[in-house]
C-alpha cells in the first residue's frame, strides 16, 4: 500500500475561489433581513469643542424616516463607563470612543447622529438635513507640534519591562563618541487602511436580550466579548458572523464606532439595520498607520561591525485612547550591537484613534531601520548585502535566546542571486538604461512567530467526509484552504473531502486575525482535532473487527477513506461504514502553545530585494523588478502563501512611493478623502514579484512548523525601495512616501 500523498506544501486552489467569482460568497453589507433599516451616519465639522445644539426636525420629518439618534436621545449601553482622566484605559468596554454618549468632539468627524430610515437613499437625504451648533476649541491634528509635548506611555510607566518603555543594552546613546558615525531623522506620514470591501455591520436585535451581528471584523469572538460586555449581555446570547472578509490590513482589529451606532440604531426602531461607511469616512473612523518621527544614531568600526545604536519615535496617538505599536522591536534584535538604546513616545492629537496596520509598528520602524543600515553601509563603503552578514546575530541579543529557528542567511543568497545584485554598484548613479537611472536595494523584515490557544471541532459523517468548524475568519489570505489542507494531510483525504466552516462566534473559539498568527494556532487545533478523530475511529474500527483490536497504533494507516492494517489487506473499515455503525462522530479539541516560547526567539524573516528605475528629467520612480524571500517555516500552501507575500510587497510599493492622507491643520480634516486623491498601487505600478520560501520547519513553534506570514511580506519593502533610489540617484529621501518632487 502506497503511503497518502502529502497535502500540506501543494499550491493547491482555493476553496471558496467558486463563491468569491461567481458572487455566491456574501459580505457583511449583502445580507438581507426582513424588514431591514439602513442608517447613515452624519460626522461633525470641527476637530474639537461641544456640541451647543442639534436641530433635527428637518430629517425627522423627512421621508421613510424611522428616528434621529443623538447622544439626546440614544439608549445608553449598561457596559459604558464615564470618560476616564487616563486615555490609556478606554472609556467604554468595547469601544475606546463610544458614541451618542455626550457633547463633546475629539475629532473631526466624529459621529454625532445616526439617521434610520427605510431605504438607504431616503438616510442619505435625511443625514445632510441635520445641522449641528458647536463651541469650537483650539485644536491640535500637526505631528511636528505636538513633538515637545510627547509623552512616556502610561503602560511603560506602569511596568519597566513593557515593549514600550525605554531600553537599555550597555551604555546610553553611545554612537555618540563613535569615531565613524551617522544621525539621521526618518518621517512615516500617515496612510490609510482602503480594502475593496468598506467598513459595514447588519445590526438585529432577536429578542431584548438577543443580539446578532453580521460585521466586517477580523475576530468574531473578540467582536461577541466586546458588544456583549458593552450591553451587559450573556457573551451566549451575541453572535457575530463574518464568513467573507473583502480585505483589512489591521481597520477591523477594533471595534469602532460606526458599530455601536447601529447595534444602538437596531435597538431604537426595533428592526435590523445595516450601515455601511463611506469612502471618505474610511479615512475618520476605522484607524490608520499614524505618522511617525524617527531618529537613529549609529556607529561603527572601519571594519563593518556596528558598536551602538540610537532608536527614538514619536507616534501619532488621539486624546481619548493611547495607541502604541512596536516601532522599536526590529532595532533590539535584527544586528549584533554591544550598545543599543531606544525610546518611544506618544504624541496627542486631536484626530481619531489609530489602529494596527500591516506589519503594525515593525513595517514602519524597519523603513528607519534598514535605511540606516544601507547610509551606514555606503559610509563605510562597503556592499550593504555584507554589511549585514557582518553583523548577523546568530541569537537573540535583545532576550539572549537561541532562535527557534532562523534561515534568513538562505534569504538573503536566495535573493540577491534572483536580483541579480551582482550588478548593482558601490557608486550611486553608475547604471543607466536610456533616460532611466537604476538602482539596487535590499531591507529586511522579521516578526513574531507568535501562538496563542484555539480549538477545532471536527465531525465525520455518514457520507464520509468530514465537516470542521472554527469562529476565525479568513481576510483574505486563505485561511479556509490552508486549514482544509492540514485536515486532509492528517486524515489521508482528499481535500475534496473536507468541508471548513469559518467566521462565526458560535463555532468554536479562534482567536482574531492579526499578527501572523493563525495559521501557527488554529492549524494546530485543526491538526489534533484530527487525530482525536482518528483515534475515534480506531476505536470503532476495534470493536467491530478483531484484527484492528488487536493491532498496533502505528500498524493503522488512514489513506483513501478507509483505515487499513499494515500486513494484513483484508483488514480494511471505511470511514463512512464505522459512521455508519456508531451514528455519527464529532470531537472539539483545544489547542495550547507548549512551554518552548519561554526557551527560544520565535520569528519569521524576510529580505527583499528591489530594482527600480528612476527618470533622470521627471523623478519618476518605477519598480522594475521585486524579489521577496522568506523563512516562515513549514509552508502549508505554496500558491497562497506566495499570494499573501505578493500582496504585501505592493503594499510596501504604496508605502514607500504614493500613500500619504493630507490633513489641513486649519480645519482637522483631511484632504485626501477619496482613492483618486489618496494615491495606492494598481497593476501598472507593481512588477511581477519575485517569491522564495526556505520552506524548513520550525521545530518549537507547533508540531506543524509554521511561522506566519502575513506581516513580513510587508515589512522592510518600503525601505528595499528607498535604498534603491539612493543607489540609482545618490539622492536620499529619508521622509515618505518618495514623490518626484524630491528627485528632482
Amino acid at each position: 500500500m502506497n503511503a497518502p500523498e502529502k497535502k500540506i506544501g501543494k499550491p493547491m486552489n482555493r476553496v471558496d475561489g467558486r463563491q468569491k467569482v461567481t458572487g455566491a460568497a456574501k459580505y457583511s453589507a449583502e445580507y438581507e433581513l426582513p424588514n431591514m433599516a439602513y442608517a447613515v451616519l452624519v460626522g461633525s465639522t470641527i476637530a474639537k469643542g461641544r456640541l451647543t445644539g442639534l436641530d433635527t426636525k428637518a430629517a425627522e420629518r423627512a421621508p421613510g424616516v424611522l428616528a434621529v439618534i443623538t447622544h439626546l436621545n440614544a439608549p445608553k449601553a449598561p457596559g459604558i463607563k464615564p470618560a476616564g482622566k487616563d486615555p490609556s484605559q478606554p472609556q467604554t468596554v468595547g469601544s475606546a470612543l463610544q458614541v451618542l454618549v455626550d457633547d463633546n468632539i475629539r475629532f473631526n468627524d466624529q459621529p454625532i447622529a445616526v439617521v434610520v430610515a427605510d431605504t438607504l437613499e431616503r438616510a442619505r437625504f435625511a443625514a445632510r438635513l441635520v445641522q449641528a451648533r458647536y463651541a469650537a476649541e483650539k485644536h491640535l491634528t500637526n505631528l511636528e507640534a505636538a513633538k515637545p509635548n510627547a509623552f512616556l506611555p502610561t503602560q511603560a510607566k506602569k511596568n519597566p519591562k513593557s515593549p514600550t518603555a525605554d531600553y537599555q543594552r550597555g551604555q546610553v546613546d553611545a554612537y555618540k563618541t563613535g569615531a565613524l558615525k551617522l544621525e539621521a531623522e526618518y518621517v512615516i506620514p500617515t496612510e490609510v487602511h482602503h480594502p475593496m470591501e468598506l467598513q459595514s455591520i447588519t445590526a438585529h436585535w432577536e429578542a431584548p436580550d438577543r443580539l446578532t451581528l453580521y460585521d466586517k471584523t477580523q475576530g468574531t469572538m473578540a467582536t461577541r466579548r466586546d458588544f456583549a460586555r458593552q450591553w451587559g449581555l450573556p457573551e451566549a446570547n451575541v453572535k457575530v458572523i463574518a464568513t467573507f472578509v473583502g480585505g483589512a490590513f489591521g481597520n477591523a482589529l477594533h471595534s469602532w464606532p460606526h458599530e455601536s451606532a447601529a447595534i444602538i440604531a437596531a435597538k431604537v426602531v426595533n428592526r435590523p439595520v445595516k450601515l455601511m461607511l463611506t469612502r471618505e469616512q474610511m479615512f475618520t473612523m476605522v484607524g490608520y498607520r499614524p505618522h511617525t518621527w524617527q531618529k537613529i544614531g549609529m556607529s561603527a568600526t572601519a571594519d563593518g561591525k556596528i558598536t551602538a545604536i540610537t532608536h527614538e519615535s514619536i507616534g501619532q496617538t488621539s486624546t481619548y485612547e493611547e495607541f502604541t505599536e512596536s516601532t522599536l522591536g526590529q532595532t533590539k534584535m535584527m544586528y549584533q550591537s554591544p550598545n543599543l538604546t531606544t525610546r518611544y513616545r506618544l504624541a496627542a492629537l486631536d484626530i481619531g484613534s489609530p489602529i494596527w496596520m500591516r506589519g503594525p509598528g515593525e513595517a514602519t520602524g524597519a523603513f528607519a531601520l534598514e535605511s540606516a543600515m544601507d547610509e551606514m553601509a555606503h559610509l563605510l563603503n562597503l556592499d550593504p548585502l555584507e554589511f549585514r552578514m557582518r553583523n548577523y546575530t546568530e541569537q537573540d541579543p535583545e532576550k539572549d535566546r537561541p532562535w527557534s529557528s532562523k534561515f534568513l542567511k538562505e534569504c538573503y543568497q536566495a535573493g540577491a542571486q534572483r536580483i541579480g545584485w551582482n550588478k548593482r554598484q558601490l557608486k550611486p548613479g553608475a547604471l543607466r538604461d536610456g533616460e532611466w537611472l537604476v538602482g539596487y536595494g535590499m531591507g529586511v523584515g522579521t516578526f513574531g512567530a507568535h501562538r496563542g490557544s484555539s480549538k477545532a471541532s471536527a465531525q465525520l459523517l455518514p457520507n464520509g467526509t468530514v465537516l470542521l468548524q472554527s469562529a476565525v475568519t479568513d481576510i483574505g489570505p486563505g485561511t479556509g484552504t490552508a486549514m482544509t489542507q492540514i485536515a486532509a494531510d492528517t486524515l489521508g483525504l482528499a481535500p475534496e473531502k473536507i468541508r471548513f466552516e469559518w467566521g462565526n462566534s458560535d463555532f468554536a473559539q479562534a482567536p482574531t486575525q492579526g499578527g501572523s498568527a493563525i495559521v501557527n494556532t488554529v492549524g494546530p487545533a485543526v491538526q489534533e482535532a484530527c487525530l482525536a478523530l482518528k483515534d475515534k475511529l480506531r476505536e470503532l474500527a476495534a470493536a467491530s473487527n478483531g484484527a484492528f483490536a488487536t493491532a498496533k497504533k502505528e500498524d493503522i494507516t488512514f489513506t483513501d477513506n478507509h483505515l487499513t492494517l499494515a500486513g494484513n489487506p483484508a483488514a480494511r473499515a471505511a470511514y463512512a461504514d464505522l459512521v455508519k455503525q456508531a451514528g455519527g462522530t464529532a470531537v472539539t479539541v483545544e489547542s495550547k502553545p507548549s512551554g518552548e516560547g519561554q526557551k527560544y526567539s520565535m520569528y519569521s524573516f524576510s529580505v527583499h530585494f528591489a530594482e527600480v528605475r528612476v527618470h533622470e528629467l521627471t523623478g519618476e520612480v518605477r519598480v522594475s523588478k521585486l524579489v521577496s524571500c522568506a523563512d516562515a517555516g513549514t509552508i502549508v500552501n505554496e500558491k497562497t502563501a506566495g499570494n499573501q507575500m505578493k500582496g504585501g510587497a505592493v503594499g510596501g510599493i504604496g508605502m514607500a512611493l504614493m500613500e500619504h492622507a493630507i490633513i489641513d491643520d486649519r480645519f482637522g480634516r483631511y484632504v485626501t478623502k477619496d482613492l483618486a486623491d489618496y494615491h495606492v498601487p494598481v497593476h501598472a505600478d507593481a512588477p511581477a514579484v519575485e517569491v522564495y520560501f526556505v520552506n524548513q520547519p520550525d521545530p518549537h513553534v507547533n508540531a506543524l512548523g509554521t511561522k506566519g506570514i502575513g506581516e513580513i511580506a510587508t515589512i522592510g519593502v518600503a525601505p528595499a525601495i528607498a535604498n534603491a533610489v539612493f543607489n540609482a540617484t545618490g539622492k536620499r529621501v529619508r521622509e515618505l512616501p518618495i514623490t518626484p518632487d524630491k528627485l528632482v
